[in-house]
């Protein structure tokens, strides 16, 4: 999907690239090639012709000859020598290997990758760049790599596929992207693989007895990814399963859950994933984002304890979106105290964010005033640190306005990333969950001076910290939780106290400009 333009000019280059023709777009380009530079002209020139060459129009760039082939692995067998070349002629040889590619001549295209590629992975040629070739090559030399793997799958006798292809992924993998190597190599080919079938089961047979020749590890390594991908693409979700249940490891788990889910058999999906939450072996995280995906599954089949599954997930894995979840099931203010309560009693004592949130929510500013007050000045960008949230929210029900300083994404916006078209679970926001706790401002000032005085120790913590240890970068935030202190404060002793605090901290001159930039 096209991204939004991100300005106006964006939107009128998209505008005018509507109105061009095919004739002008080819003009256009024919005119610009020549006065880019090295780099950026061979990667556009690549484009181009591999473009061209997949296009329905059946054109395809010409193949070099054996004797063309021949003077390129000369020219590499001397530059391994001297340990060095020229880029720009390194370019151009890649390039005429992936012209070989794209018009399916595979033998040339492995030997011409293959003479380039392997010096450049094993670091024997000095391209004159300072870490990556990426930074002197026009060509994708990633690309290049996943097309020299395909080179060798098609030149392979069918019987010896598979060894042949693992070989060349080993060579090239330093330089390639061979996370998913079946994925990749079908995307890199120009048409369907022959006998693919037929090297699934090979390229099978061979994972597995490296897997077999490997030290056992509970860690996730290449070739149980590698199998992961096969047993998915051989035996389906069954072969998932068993593969999950034998290993128990995390990522086997989530692999088996998803196949399930991807084929939208919900109801197979919630018993997968409540089964792997037990299965799981690797701590409470996985066991709680595996039973996230139960109550995806429950929430997708409209299934009457959703709420259940939505607290069983946080029990699991206590953290403030999957808290979100469990207490936006409440409808009223009561039944909303009363949740609160109950995980109030279960939260770990170091997640003190969410339980700010819980006190706030039964309406006990006490509470987590406390706990602002014994937060340290450090950490507020931390997961579980209640500064980010106790503080707005105090200086909005002191003041009578909506929160000014920001709130952290996971309070206002906790749903979490999914990829485009998967269904994700309903996440409330903080708003929402305010909205039905009906949280109101102390009537009595007495109440309020606890809510104040935190604020207050909050705010000097805060530029202690920074101070102490330098945090320049976070100078103005520190003073704007001070300036913010004695607007919601409003009496003649909370600009006092302001005052008497930049005098503390005069000798900082970039703090100094922090609390005149914030308004004090």
């Amino acid at each position: 999907m096209t991204p939004p333009p991100s300005s106006e000019a964006d939107a009128m280059v998209e505008a005018a690239l509507d109105a061009l023709d095919a004739p002008a777009l080819r003009g256009l380009l024919r005119a610009l090639i020549p006065g880019l530079e090295d780099a950026p002209r061979a990667q556009l020139k690549s484009a181009i012709v591999e473009r061209a060459a997949r296009a329905p129009s059946g054109w395809a760039p010409a193949a070099p000859s054996d004797r063309r082939v021949a003077e390129i692995e000369a020219f590499v067998a001397t530059a391994r020598r001297a340990h060095r070349a020229d880029p720009r002629v390194v370019d151009a040889h890649l390039q005429e290997g992936v012209h070989a590619f794209l018009a399916r001549d595979y033998a040339a295209a492995q030997r011409i990758l293959r003479a380039l590629l392997l010096p450049i992975a094993e670091g024997d040629l000095d391209l004159g760049h300072d870490e990556l070739v990426d930074e002197v090559l026009g060509v994708d030399v990633g690309g290049c790599a996943t097309q020299y793997v395909v080179a060798t799958y098609m030149t392979a006798p069918p019987t010896g596929r598979a060894r042949a292809v693992c070989a060349a992924i080993d060579e090239v993998q330093s330089i390639g992207t061979f996370w998913l190597p079946l994925r990749e190599i079908e995307r890199a080919a120009p048409a369907p693989l022959p006998g693919f079938d037929d090297f699934l089961l090979q390229w099978q047979a061979l994972v597995e007895a490296r897997i077999a020749a490997d030290q056992p590890s509970d860690w996730d390594r290449t070739n149980d990814r590698w199998l992961r991908e096969v047993v998915g693409r051989t035996e389906g979700p069954a072969g998932l399963a068993a593969l999950a249940r034998r290993h128990r490891r995390s990522d086997d788990l989530r692999a088996w859950c998803a196949a399930v889910a991807e084929a939208g058999d919900w109801l197979a999906a919630r018993a997968a994933y409540e089964e792997a939450a037990a299965l799981a072996a690797d701590g409470a995280h996985v066991r709680g984002e595996l039973l996230d995906g139960a109550a995806l599954a429950a929430e997708q089949l409209g299934a009457d304890d959703l709420e259940a599954a939505l607290g069983r997930a946080w029990r699991a894995a206590p953290t403030l979106p999957r808290l979100h979840r469990w207490l936006g099931g409440c409808t009223t203010a009561a039944s909303l105290r009363a949740r609160a309560g109950e995980a109030l009693a279960l939260i770990p004592t170091e997640a003190a964010r969410q339980r700010a949130l819980l006190h706030l929510l039964r309406g006990e500013l006490e509470a987590a005033a406390a706990l602002l007050a014994e937060a340290p000045g450090l950490g507020w960008t931390g997961a579980e640190h209640p500064g980010p949230l106790v503080f707005p929210l105090f200086a909005a029900l002191l003041s009578g306005a909506k929160p000014t300083l920001e709130l952290p994404r996971d309070l206002t916006d906790p749903s979490p990333p999914t990829a485009e078209g998967q269904p994700a679970l309903r996440t409330p926001t903080l708003d929402a969950l305010l909205q039905v706790a009906g949280l109101r401002p102390p009537a009595d000032p007495a109440r309020a001076a606890p809510l104040i005085e935190a604020m207050r120790t909050a705010a000097t913590r805060r530029i202690d910290g920074v101070t102490a240890n330098a945090r320049r970068h976070h100078y103005a935030h520190a003073a704007a939780l001070a300036v913010q202190c004695a607007r919601a404060d409003g009496s003649p002793a909370g600009v006092a106290w302001l005052r008497a605090l930049q005098l503390t901290y005069r000798r900082y001159p970039s703090l100094s400009r922090a609390f005149e930039a914030a308004g004090a």
